[in-house]
């Protein structure tokens, strides 16, 4: 009897492309990446200030088949007359870029029908989800429900987990998500794409208390969150320092311009606060046993540590899970892993109908 399961992942929703193979035991006991590999577009779109979709999806038809060879060699395909580099695909099918998406689905595809192995379209949202289950500490201490923070570029929620694959959303966002506030703040102050990790540099240097930015709805009843308000102070500050001798417009981006620092870290600042009040309110409203932070924002060396210290303080019986940073952004291996929780579950797609999903939810 087979006791393991290789699942191949293909991740192309969005400026990354990315293959993996996962072995899986065939009741979870046992997790183990292969091989995984990532191609980033980032220098492709810096110049855009932003991703271009038609500019990812071309991108990403010349990507994968390099990073497929990567993985599973030239021949991969057949032994001795059996197709046996792995056992299962998953891909992302959505949310995400239309055009970008349908590059993966489609290689996927193409190696079912070659392989006859089923195929699994995974919500790239339960992929961030699995991501954290990649790191055996954390699949130690995974106790249900959990409350999972899911930040990324493009989504911001609270997700409880009844048990894998079992997902209630209890709130998001309403307008920008985390990720997208931090990279509309950098385009304000001209730091370029992606915001995230420049703004966390700058940050470092700066003062978080010099800018009294807003924390929107950071008493609001609801577990919604919004970002739109902040970047309309974010503006004026800019306009403000514009309009100054040695204003942000001069470019003078060093340590002599304090305020581009200070500014940077007070936009991170608030983001971050707010992030932390809601997660530890919906974890306590919802009697959370783990709560899990997960995506791309997730990897904001002040979100972790901010929230793990609110969860020690707050939640002192409560298991505090970070999916690893290598893992954070977009990648196939929480696609193969979050295609593990449904293969596992019996469930699979039928290759010639998978299409992708660009708006699709948890």
């Amino acid at each position: 009897m087979k006791k393991l399961i290789r699942i191949l992942g293909l991740e192309t929703s969005c400026d990354e492309t990315s293959v993996a193979l996962l072995d899986v035991g065939v009741r979870g006991e046992t997790v183990r990446l292969v091989k995984h590999v990532i191609s980033s577009q980032i220098d492709i779109h810096a110049k855009y200030g932003g991703v271009v979709p038609e500019v990812a999806a071309r991108t990403h038809v010349a990507e994968v088949v390099s990073l497929l060879t990567s993985v599973l060699g030239r021949r991969p395909l057949e032994a001795k007359g059996r197709a046996t580099a792995f056992d299962a695909i998953a891909v992302t099918r959505g949310p995400g870029l239309a055009t970008a998406l349908r590059v993966g689905i489609q290689a996927a595809q193409t190696l079912a029908w070659i392989t006859g192995k089923p195929v699994i379209g995974v919500n790239h949202l339960e992929g961030h989800l699995a991501s954290a289950w990649l790191l055996p500490e954390n699949r130690r201490r995974w106790t249900f429900p959990a409350l999972a923070l899911l930040v990324s570029g493009g989504h911001t929620e609270l997700v409880v987990m009844r048990d894998y694959c079992r997902y209630d959303v209890i709130g998001s966002t309403r307008d920008d998500a985390a990720g997208e506030a931090f990279d509309k703040s950098a385009k304000l102050l001209g730091l370029g794409y992606p915001g995230g990790p420049v703004i966390s540099r700058f940050a470092l240097k700066g003062r978080d208390d010099a800018y009294k930015l807003p924390r929107p709805m950071l008493h609001d009843a609801s577990l919604d969150m919004s970002f739109s308000g902040l970047k309309t102070a974010i503006r004026r500050e800019v306009e403000i320092g514009n309009r100054e001798p040695f204003g942000f417009a001069q470019g003078r981006l060093g340590t002599g311009n304090r305020s581009i620092n200070d500014l940077c870290a007070s936009i991170e600042a608030a983001i971050v606060a707010v992030l932390v009040a809601k997660t530890i309110r919906a974890a306590k409203q919802t009697k959370a046993k783990t709560v899990l932070l997960v995506g791309g924002v997730s990897a904001n060396t002040r979100l972790r540590e901010d929230l793990t210290r609110a969860v020690r303080r707050e939640l002192p019986k409560v298991a505090m899970l970070k999916t690893p940073v290598k893992y954070a952004t977009d990648n196939a291996a929480m696609i193969a892993a979050a295609g593990a929780w449904r293969l596992l579950r019996g469930e699979t797609h039928d290759w010639k109908k998978l299409d992708a999903e660009p708006e699709l939810s948890l």
